[in-house]
């Protein structure tokens, strides 16, 4: 059986996957390196760090922890096993994973579902049913983070109340940094091609305060953004890792996008209510520590309608390789 490095079709594959994942205001900041046909690398893209909202780059590893998993779910679909490796070189903190394949056994059936819902899973900023998730399938998330090394912890109607009066103020005094709001303005234009939150996945603006969603209207204006009424009892949970370093980031990342996937397979929606974490990495403060560990995503659930997606960039811009396979790949990556 042909490594899926061994061909530019198998190349493309993985490309696909990566950059289907979710990032911070959908900046992609992943490359994927080829290492003779066993191994691919995975590295951060700097020029794509939010230096303002995200200082340490807690965000940008997150998100590339996530185009990661995606990444292992494609080379398990392609009968292989991914030995990951992260952070495998000191020297190089731009590189961030690397990925060695050995055949396998065939992927298994939640594998394939997995993967499967990666071209459906959506960022969803729409109003939520008040539909309350099912124990049984929370209790299947809750496991699907701790098998990458996370928690997620659901919080209760109390609880999440007081959650979003602390993303309402975060975003309060958010709002009053020029240098906050000129980063935002510049990745959520309203004509944005390949990347960023352009317009027609804003979302509504709520009814009320506190909102269950993050307003990305803030920098363009649109007096013809509707206003909708949101679910009455938001359902939140945080993601928690033990650590809060590079590594962790990495860990957050994984664990984040398996549940995004699994989530996806029982037809629940998502959108992300992170200011105050955004906030804490701003002002460089100490980690509001959980019982359970150092928050890394504040995430909203539930049952929404169907969004479009997000756009992407070019595949091929993903790719850190020799040129006569780039040249060959480009037709591949315009289908």
């Amino acid at each position: 059986m042909l490594s899926p490095l061994a061909s530019d079709l198998g190349v493309q594959y993985l490309l696909v996957a990566a950059e289907q994942a979710p990032s911070v205001l959908n900046t992609q900041p992943w490359r994927l390196r080829t290492v003779g046909d066993d191994v691919a690398e995975l590295l951060c893209d700097p020029s794509r760090r939010l230096r303002v909202s995200d200082p340490r780059g807690r965000s940008m590893h997150v998100s590339c922890g996530a185009a990661l998993f995606n990444l292992r779910l494609a080379i398990r679909i392609g009968g292989y096993r991914p030995a990951v490796s992260l952070l495998p070189d000191p020297d190089a903190p731009e590189l961030l994973a690397s990925i060695r394949m050995t055949e396998s056994t065939p992927a298994n059936a939640t594998e394939r579902s997995l993967y499967s819902a990666i071209r459906v899973r959506r960022t969803n900023r729409e109003p939520f049913d008040d539909r309350l998730i099912p124990p049984s399938v929370l209790a299947g998330l809750r496991i699907a983070a701790s098998r990458e090394g996370a928690n997620l912890v659901p919080l209760d109607a109390e609880a999440a109340g007081e959650l979003l009066e602390q993303v309402a103020m975060a975003s309060d005094e958010m709002s009053g940094d020029r240098g906050y709001l000129a980063e935002l303005a510049a990745w959520t234009a309203g004509r944005a091609l390949f990347d960023g939150v352009p317009r027609h996945v804003h979302g509504p603006r709520a009814d009320r305060d506190p909102a269950p969603v993050r307003d990305f209207g803030l920098g363009h204006r649109n007096p013809n953004r509707r206003v909708v009424r949101f679910e009455s009892r938001p359902q939140l949970a945080v993601l928690t890792t033990r650590g809060d370093r590079p590594v962790d980031w990495l860990h957050a990342g994984q664990a984040l996008q398996r549940v995004l996937l699994m989530a996806t397979c029982h037809g629940i929606s998502a959108s992300f209510l992170n200011q105050p974490l955004d906030l804490r990495d701003m002002r460089r403060r100490t980690d509001p520590r959980h019982a359970r560990g150092h928050a890394q995503m504040i995430i909203r659930m539930g049952y929404g309608p169907v969004v479009p997606r997000a756009p992407r960039r070019p595949a091929g811009e993903l790719l850190l390789e020799d040129s006569a396979r780039k040249e060959r790949l480009m037709p591949l990556l315009r289908l």
